[in-house]
Parts: C-alpha cells; structure tokens; sequence
C-alpha cells in the first residue's frame, strides 16, 4: 500500500516506513503528524475521489530536520558597479511515515 501526500506544495509518494523529507512542519520532534492524501493505492483499488479521501489518513512521527544543499546567487547590473551576491539554503523537516489508514 501507498499514498501521495502533499506538503508545502510538493507531492510525494510515501509507504509505511518510509522516511521523507517535507517542508519544514510546526512540531517538535517525536510528535505525531497527519498528512494530507492525495491519492490512495491499496493493491488493486485507487483511492482518489474527494468523499473517499475524506476516510484516509496518512500518520507521521518526526524524526528531525535536514538542510538542503545550499544555493548561491549573483545580480549585477552593468554600469552602475551594482554588485549583488546572495546564497540560500532550504531547511526541511524528516519525518517516518508510521501508517496509511485507506478507511
């Protein structure tokens, strides 16, 4: 069984005891989180009609957070020595997919 959760606009497909980074989450660590499903395989049978999702949920406990890789930027602007550089590294929450309840 499966599910595709989505989190900070991303979609991801996520089975039971599967770690997945998310974007960052307001929850401390070791707490439980429900993830919002998008669509839910279980063998044979798709889950994926807004009244049937409404009975599925995926459970999550976070397990800590994780930093992307960091990306570095430049802006100039020719003949006006406007010089600009800037670098941004993307913070991310770690969870563990715990269950996926389709009813």
């Amino acid at each position: 069984m499966y599910a595709v959760i989505t989190s900070g606009n991303k979609q991801e497909k996520v089975a039971v005891g599967q770690q997945v980074r998310v974007d960052v989450l307001d929850a401390e660590q070791g707490s439980e989180v429900q993830l919002q499903p998008v669509l839910v395989v279980d063998g044979d049978e798709v889950l994926a009609g807004a009244d049937q999702l409404s009975k599925a949920t995926v459970s999550a406990r976070v397990v800590g957070t994780a930093q992307g890789p960091k990306i570095e930027g430049f802006t100039y602007k020719r003949r006006t020595r406007n010089r600009r550089r800037f670098g941004h590294r993307q913070r991310y929450s770690v969870v563990e997919i715990t269950a996926i309840n389709a009813r």
